[in-house]
């Protein structure tokens, strides 16, 4: 159970809950013994009056002194159903608060981590361990505690209680007790085991499930859904073959238990028949023994349940941990708040990718005073959005400095940073929700007023008001709905929106034509004015004010200047420029 030792905080925030309910557990189960007491008193009243009185009918029997047995017997009941509903409105309760706790927790150390952790992590594997995993802990945390805590109050009342009568007749009742120890610690071994390898066969179902619907497109544009279907009847095998090997065990424990228990009851009956007959116990007593030993059975046989899910909670707190142990390589240190000018400082920045060891930047170095606009070039894995990644901080840098205002980039409060700037990511992602919400998104407040403006900045606005139900309109998972034209406008309307200090556009105009483009372009000459602005492209923006131009390659600087100087060397600038002439005039 070491693993489920991290739940300790929540047990101490939740204390009153767990301490209240550990004493309605025991005043239900003091109430519940107190049941065969009074049953045993009834039964020895009726043997002694029928004993005493020779001939004398059962019916003969005074009622009223039975009817107080019947009545205090039905008071103990109710008070016994009175504790159990407290017990399981502070136990079960206290469950699903942690429950709700530990979802948070886990959900905002997703949110903390760096980008290069999901990379690492896969999507289905993260949703399983906040979903499945947690549903399993909170069984642990909620009945397995109460029926725990039932287990022990009930023993220890039970067996006080059956020791006061006959210590000789306890000890042959609990005799097989012994063996169902043994029998559990062997079981709950198995059980972990087979509860580990199913969480992780769960994980990767979800994983694999997650990644064909988000890739349903692909698979059918390449008929390969029977494949598919083939491969995840094939992993659903494998977790089917792990449920069954697991409810093998738990089949085989339950009738074991069932059986030590009941030869507890028969060794009552053939043991307490010596003892009536040698004056140590009275008949009721052998009754009260009965019902004590029945008590016992659900506790006793609730073990193995017990065992199993303690087990299976062990097993995913274990992959929980795994994840809440793992610290952001991106840490916030600043939580001031303050304006941003707009400043841009590269200074020898180098920075390898952790995941692959692949190097995206060596030495680069520029500087970009607020206002000025940077148009950044080159081929495919040049390195031109690990530059964007890296003045976001998605990444810490390897060497060099990254200076905004002046600044630091490391001495920076994130949130700050993030805000003041203006992102267009390359590969465009929608929320499942309304246009009007995945613009507004961008915006500090939920102000939209101003969602139409933007977006006809965007040159979005007509396709919006085309659509079924306008601004209203759903645009399906990842904007499954719209055009990869239209996702990029509206994704460019988001970072308008927020008005940002540093625009950063990664070559976000790549699936627009050139009348959409040269519109969004005019808008931009107007709106960049006071901004600072880094334009990551494959190609040239003529209609488009640009203070100087970058050429990557290989993660280095081979070309910097403005356009004429650039044009004058006759490289790699040059080239792109004749070319794009060329494509124009074609």
């Amino acid at each position: 159970m070491k693993n489920l030792f991290y739940l300790n905080k929540y047990f101490v925030k939740y204390k009153w809950h767990l301490l209240l309910g550990i004493v309605f557990v025991t005043l239900s189960n003091y109430f519940k013994v107190l049941i065969p007491q009074e049953i045993r008193k009834a039964l020895d009243f009726v043997y002694n009056s029928l004993q005493e009185n020779q001939g004398l009918a059962v019916s003969d029997i005074p009622t009223n002194q039975l009817f107080r047995f019947a009545i205090t017997v039905i008071g103990f009941s109710i008070m016994m159903g009175i504790f159990m509903y407290l017990m399981r409105q502070t136990i079960i309760v206290m469950s699903r608060l942690i429950e709700y706790d530990m979802r948070k927790e886990i959900f905002a150390n997703y949110e903390s981590q760096d980008i290069n952790f999901f990379k690492r992590w896969k999507t289905g594997d993260l949703m399983s361990r906040v979903s499945e995993d947690v549903s399993k802990v909170r069984m642990y945390i909620g009945p397995a505690i109460l029926y725990g805590i039932n287990l022990s109050t009930m023993t220890i009342i039970v067996l006080y209680a059956m020791i006061q009568v006959s210590p000789k007749l306890t000890l042959y009742t609990l005799l097989p007790l012994p063996f169902l120890s043994i029998s559990i610690y062997i079981v709950s071994r198995m059980i972990n085991k087979r509860s580990e390898l199913i969480q992780k066969q769960i994980a990767r179902l979800t994983s694999i499930s997650q990644e064909v619907f988000s890739g349903i497109r692909v698979i059918k544009s390449y008929s390969k859904e029977e494949q598919f279907a083939e491969f995840f009847e094939k992993e659903t095998s494998i977790y089917k073959d792990r449920s069954m090997d697991l409810a093998r065990v738990n089949a085989l424990f339950f009738p074991l238990m069932i059986m030590l228990i009941s030869m507890s009851s028969l060794l009552t009956i053939y043991i307490g028949g010596f003892l009536v007959n040698s004056g140590e116990i009275s008949n009721g007593h052998i009754a009260e023994f009965i019902i004590y030993v029945n008590y016992l059975t659900w506790p006793f046989t609730a073990v193995g349940w017990i065992a199993s899910i303690i087990q299976q909670a062990d097993a995913s707190q274990k992959r929980i941990n795994e994840i809440l142990h793992v610290n952001p390589a991106i840490k916030n240190v600043n939580s001031e708040s303050y304006p941003i000018k707009g400043k841009i400082e590269f200074r020898d920045v180098s920075f390898t990718y952790p995941d692959t060891g692949i190097q995206a930047m060596e030495n680069v170095s520029f500087v970009l005073e607020p206002g000025e606009k940077l148009m950044v070039l080159g081929r495919t894995a040049s390195g031109k959005t690990t530059l964007a990644d890296l003045i976001l901080r998605m990444y810490d840098i390897d060497s060099g400095q990254i200076l905004i205002d002046d600044v630091d980039l490391k001495e920076h409060n994130l949130d700050v940073i993030r805000r003041f700037v203006g992102y267009v990511p390359q590969d465009v992602f929608l929320f499942s929700d309304t246009i009007e919400d995945n613009i507004i998104f961008g915006n500090d407040n939920d102000d939209v007023s101003r969602v139409k403006e933007f977006a006809e900045y965007a040159s979005v606005h007509k396709d919006i008001v085309d659509l079924p139900e306008g601004y209203k309109t759903m645009v399906g998972e990842r904007g499954v709905t719209l055009s990869g034209g239209q996702k990029q406008r509206v994704s460019i309307a988001r970072a308008f929106i927020k008005e940002p200090k540093i625009i950063i556009m990664d070559d976000s105009l790549s699936a627009v034509d050139t009348k959409t483009e040269n519109t969004i372009l005019n808008y931009l000459n107007t709106m960049l004015k006071e901004k600072t602005a880094i334009l990551i492209t494959h190609r040239l923006f003529k209609n488009l004010d640009i203070d100087k131009i970058i050429v990557l390659e290989q993660g280095r600087i081979m070309e910097v200047g403005t356009h004429k100087e650039l044009y004058k060397n006759k490289s790699f600038y040059y080239e792109l420029v004749e070319q794009q002439s060329l494509e124009e005039i074609a």
